[in-house]
This record gives structure tokens, sequence and C-alpha cells, in this order.
């Protein structure tokens, strides 16, 4: 075993991407668990645009990353020992494993779940993850999707986007409507994912192109991106539309906080409805859907694709690809 566990730490909160200054690569002894405790090695860190939000130095639904605090994340590790009746080495875990080496697992506020033997990592990390399950609740529980709706995601070729287009179809959705950045990204949504239609935010008027493929209007937007792209959705609502917000990628680098969306007057006139939500709501029935998305993923109605990114040290590069558009799917650094 290594003699000692890397770990990126906070030096100092960004302004914009992360670069050289942010995290700093730190080595301290691997750590010793107690009794009741397993010793984790990480295999696999999930990168989702929420942990640029912690490095911010302002409230949310979990406390900002302390400077000189690992970096926060979800991932999976392998059991190497443990002392605890709840995990046996061998064992692939899912937790908080943060951008180290090395974490401790125990029954408390360090419990991870341990994984169904035979499972692909890549799918728990993903579909079977809070990415799948973010997608699922958004759509099904907080956007009340009916039947015959006109979905409409941005974000589309993203983690959760890509998620929620195939969820969309699967539920019968009238017609699914990626929005994206690039002519790659809009035809493998459609081509390979099964969307009825894309529309590459960085070529065509988004607002135009949504009144031309739903003339009738949104009936479920679900939004990762915020800014501009929500305020031509809200501006193309359905009567009793909804707006389900998931993220606002768009504008977590900002160096102020953006403009509210001009078109919000829409939900006025349309009795439409606009709900964030944070899927720790929701943990409690993660065996619901993983069920149903097992489902999908056994008869083809859903499928999941990975960004991986190698090594540790390039955990911050991968993070900023969430925020440049170089990803298509899930990003997810091996360690």
């Amino acid at each position: 075993m290594t003699d000692d566990n890397r770990r990126l730490v906070l030096a100092q909160r960004p302004t914009g991407l992360v670069d050289d200054a942010t995290v700093e690569l730190r080595r301290v002894p691997v750590p010793e668990p107690e009794e009741g405790e397993a010793l984790v090695r990480v295999r696999y860190l999930s990168i989702d645009p929420t942990i640029r939000t912690w490095m911010n130095d302002a409230p949310g639904y979990l406390p900002p990353i302390g400077v000189g605090e690992v970096i926060r994340s979800g991932g999976i590790g392998e059991v190497v020992s443990s002392t605890s009746d709840e995990y046996h080495r061998g064992d692939l875990v899912f937790g908080m494993v943060g951008w180290q080496d090395f974490c401790v697992a125990d029954s408390g506020a360090s419990r991870m779940q341990v994984l169904p033997p035979g499972i692909d990592p890549m799918a728990a990390i993903n579909v079977f993850g809070v990415t799948g399950m973010t997608a699922y609740f958004g759509l099904l529980e907080v956007g009340r999707m009916r039947e015959g709706d006109v979905v409409v995601v941005s974000g589309a070729a993203g983690a959760t986007g890509s998620s929620v287009g195939q969820i969309a179809r699967a539920k019968g959705a009238g017609k699914v409507i990626g929005i994206a950045g690039g002519p790659e990204k809009c035809a493998w949504v459609v081509d390979e994912l099964g969307f009825d239609a894309a529309i590459d935010y960085k070529t065509d008027g988004v607002a135009r192109r949504l009144h031309e493929e739903a003339p009738d209007g949104v009936d479920l937007y679900f939004d990762n991106v915020g800014g501009e792209v929500l305020n031509a959705a809200l501006g193309n609502l359905a009567m009793r539309g909804r707006v389900v917000l998931c993220g606002a990628i768009s504008a977590y680098n900002a160096a102020s906080p953006p403009p509210g969306p001009s078109n919000y007057v829409s939900l006025i006139t349309r009795r439409g409805r606009m709900e964030g939500f944070i899927i720790l709501d929701y943990v409690d029935r993660f065996a619901e859907a993983q069920a149903d998305i097992l489902t999908w993923l056994l008869d083809g109605r859903l499928k999941h694709v990975e960004h991986v990114v190698e090594g540790l040290e390039h955990a911050p590069d991968a993070l900023n690809l969430l925020f440049t558009g170089g990803n298509t799917g899930k990003v997810v650094v091996k360690l």
C-alpha cells in the first residue's frame, strides 16, 4: 500500500473557472480506521456542477467547503480493510469520498452504500446514482410529467439532461426536445438517445426554434442551465406549463448573480408553475427509481455514457469540462 494519501484541498475560493491557484495537492498519512470502520480506496469520482458551488463562501443545501479542506465529491471506492460488519474487503461502495486516494466509511455520518455484486461501476455512478435519481424525480415528481407532454430539457448532452430526455420518452412524452451546444451533441441526443429534436443554443435562436418545434407551447421544461435559455423557455410555455429548476450552470462561474428572467410573467398569463428541488429530499425513494431504471436499461430504452478523465490530479480539469462544454455524458475521474 502507498505510504501516503494524496488529497486535493481548496487552497482559495475561485473566481470563474477552477485554476491552479484554487486547488492544492497535499500528501498526508493514509487514515487509520477505528473499530467499526473501513478503509476505502477511491476508484472513481463523480464530477458534478454542484461541486463548483460548494467552493463558494455562500449558503446552500450543504455548507461551503472550507479553505484547506478536501474537495467534497461523491464517488465509488473499494474496501481494502474493515473492522465493520457493514463493509467487507473487496466491497465496492458509493458515498462522499472526496478528491483523495483514501477515505474512511463508518455507520454514521460517513456511511456508504455497498454496491450489489456484479454491478457496472459506471452505471452505479451515473444512472443508478445521484445523476439518475435527479433526472427521475425532477421530471416525474417535481415536473409531474404526463403522457403526451411536450418536454424540453437544457444541457441535453450532459449527465442529467441526457437521462431526463430518455426517461421522458420511456414514460410516454408526446415530444422530447433537447437543447445542447454544437451540431455533434445535437445529433447525438437525437440519433443515439432518441430525442425527437435538438436545438443548438450556440447557433440557433432558442426562442424561435422552440416555437417552431413546439408551436402549441412547452408543457414541461427541465432547466439545467438558467440564464437566457431559461428565459426563452419561459416565453414558450404552454397553458399550465411546468418549469423544473435543477441547476443554473451558466451562472456558477459568474462574478455576480445574473438578472432574473424577464419572461417570468409568462407564469402568470400561462398559469404556469416553476419549482426548484434538491435530490436529497428523495433519498428514501431511490430504490423505487432504481427499479424503473433497471427495467429501461435492460429493454434498451435508457443508455448511459461516461466521459472518463484519468488521474486524481486532473479532477479540476474534469470539473471545468462541465462549464466549457467539453464533455458528452457523465464526467467521471478514474483514479
